[in-house]
């Protein structure tokens, strides 16, 4: 399977899709009697009445999740591709974000995370495009304004607004001008929302948007361990995927080492941003998808041991399908 992917060739576009399907089988068995999905948050709730009041069918959402899903994966690797990620084109990076996508059976219903993903990925392309250019100023106030934009869907996306900062320190000389930038674009949206408010007389409920920041950190939480047993062959992958990378490290171009380390911190801000909501869900940590997509395909594209990766994937596999049937 891994070898059939290493190459890029239109074929494997159908086996994508077929892979795709196969694992969400357990969402199509646990089917719910109904499905009520929460795509926005309360700023955009309170004026929009019915926001959250979609009905699908349990069948056309988990249709709708596997196309977005895919497209999302074929977007992501088009980016991986443009940027040379690793070393040559592939379809490894969209065959990984399928089978992350379907670590979770919660990941396979319309959820808000999966609706960030895309604004996630597009700044992944944005933030890369930054270490060649000589003005960035326009791009940090779009990555700005895509932050804010995301957190009308799900507020942790808040933390993801430290990535531009954080790209800015790996990728650029200081200049004070590019690190305002992109707080004036995610101020915008803000501003334009607080205007909406005020005109409204609901000056309150804007400042209500906040109250997740002044909450404190947690210092300990429960979960059901049976649930994340499906994440120990991902983190056997990742662990491989280390031993990778430190050995071809010093042997890649300064582009991809230092896009590696911006991914790691998208990677930390994903996880860390589940304690700005009370009750996270599960569904929260699909926002580390790309990321992680990005770090196996990179594995797998340079594994030498055949037998060995191909059986690596394999345990991924059986393991999603496992916890999802039971």
């Amino acid at each position: 399977m891994i070898n059939l992917f290493r190459k890029f060739t239109p074929s494997n576009l159908l086996f994508l899709i077929i892979i795709a399907c196969f694992l969400c089988i357990g969402a199509f068995i646990h089917m719910p009697e109904s499905f009520h999905p929460i795509l926005f948050e309360q700023a955009i709730m309170t004026f929009v009445k019915n926001a959250n009041d979609l009905t699908f069918t349990p069948l056309a959402s988990i249709l709708l999740t596997l196309v977005i899903t895919i497209a999302q994966a074929l977007l992501l690797n088009r980016i991986v591709d443009n940027h040379n990620l690793l070393g040559r084109p592939t379809f490894l990076p969209a065959l990984m974000y399928v089978t992350t996508a379907s670590l979770l059976l919660p990941f396979l219903a319309l959820t808000p995370t999966l609706i960030c993903n895309f604004l996630l990925i597009w700044m992944i392309d944005k933030l890369l495009k930054t270490y060649h250019r000589a003005e960035v100023k326009s791009t940090l106030y779009d990555l700005g304004m895509l932050v804010a934009l995301g957190t009308l869907f799900y507020f942790p996306f808040i933390l993801m607004f430290l990535l531009l900062w954080i790209a800015l320190i790996i990728f650029r000389p200081f200049d004070w001008r590019e690190w305002i930038a992109g707080l004036l674009g995610f101020i915008t949206i803000y501003f334009l929302l607080g205007i909406i408010y005020l005109w409204k007389d609901r000056i309150n409920d804007f400042y209500a948007i906040w109250k997740p920041l002044t909450n404190p950190i947690p210092t300990s939480f429960h979960i059901e361990l049976y649930d994340y047993w499906v994440l120990m062959p991902l983190a056997l992958v990742l662990i491989l995927f280390l031993n990778t990378l430190r050995e071809n490290f010093y042997k890649s171009i300064v582009h991809v080492r230092k896009s590696f380390q911006l991914l790691f911190f998208m990677f930390l801000f994903g996880i860390f941003s589940y304690y700005l909501k009370a009750d996270a869900p599960q569904y929260h940590f699909l926002i580390c998808a790309p990321p992680i997509s990005i770090y196996m395909a990179y594995y797998f594209n340079f594994a030498k041991t055949s037998w060995f990766y191909e059986s690596v994937y394999a345990i991924l596999v059986i393991a999603i399908l496992y916890f999802q049937l039971f």
